[in-house]
């Protein structure tokens, strides 16, 4: 079974909708006020519960979940 925008925590959540948004970790950590390794973290994490290999696969799984 493919994981769905409900196996995401809120914090990924919120970063994946920033990612969406068009902005970089960096942008993303000072949007979110969050570390730059945390937002590193949460992106690691998208990455691996969605099966994607790199940040444009992972914005084309989250457009499809819409």
């Amino acid at each position: 079974m493919a994981p769905n925008l409900f196996s995401i925590t809120p914090g990924e959540s919120l970063v994946l909708h920033q990612l969406l948004q068009g902005h970089s970790n960096k942008g993303i950590a000072a949007a979110l006020v969050l570390s730059p390794r945390t937002v590193e973290g949460h992106i690691g994490n998208l990455l691996a519960k969605t099966g994607c290999s790199n940040r444009t696969q992972l914005l084309l799984w989250a457009l499809r979940q819409r």
